[in-house]
């Protein structure tokens, strides 16, 4: 990325470095999914790394974090409803929002142990969840399908 008004670069001046993780509050997969070659875009300087000697910038400060703004609408215990994205040996992954995703525990999937999530859902189902833990500082949401059922006992 070349940089306006950037300190020079030893070896390629104006050129500052945008890390994947830096460029939205989402997961994405390609760099291609929030930019394009030779778009200009306003970012924010990080930090200068002296063992590249590049700066180091991020695209994503300059945006409002989404998931500040999901846990000041929503509180533990609050029932939701969203779309599974993944499974994982150990849950399963649940959209509540837009760019919200919440991990469901195998343990929190049903009232009844289960050996694999694939048991019970799939990719695509939608399910009705319960907020357990909202960890700001770490933008992580863990919910619980089997607290939004009913208990069979």
């Amino acid at each position: 990325m070349a940089l306006d008004d950037s300190p020079d670069h030893p070896v390629f001046p104006g050129v500052g470095v945008i890390t994947i993780s830096e460029l939205s509050w989402r997961h994405i997969e390609t760099a291609s999914d929030v930019v394009q070659t030779g778009q200009r875009v306003s970012c924010e300087f990080l930090q200068f790394d002296t063992w590249n000697l590049e700066a180091k910038l991020s695209l994503r400060v300059m945006r409002p974090d989404p998931f500040h703004a999901f846990a000041d609408r929503n509180a533990v215990g609050r029932k939701l409803h969203g779309q599974v994205t993944k499974l994982a040996p150990f849950g399963i992954f649940v959209q509540v929002a837009d760019g919200i995703v919440g991990l469901v525990r195998l343990q929190e999937l049903t009232w009844t142990p289960v050996e694999a999530p694939s048991d019970v859902v799939q990719v695509g189902d939608e399910v009705a969840v319960v907020v357990t833990e909202i960890d700001r500082e770490r933008r992580r949401l863990v919910l619980s399908r089997r607290q939004a059922s009913s208990d069979p006992r």
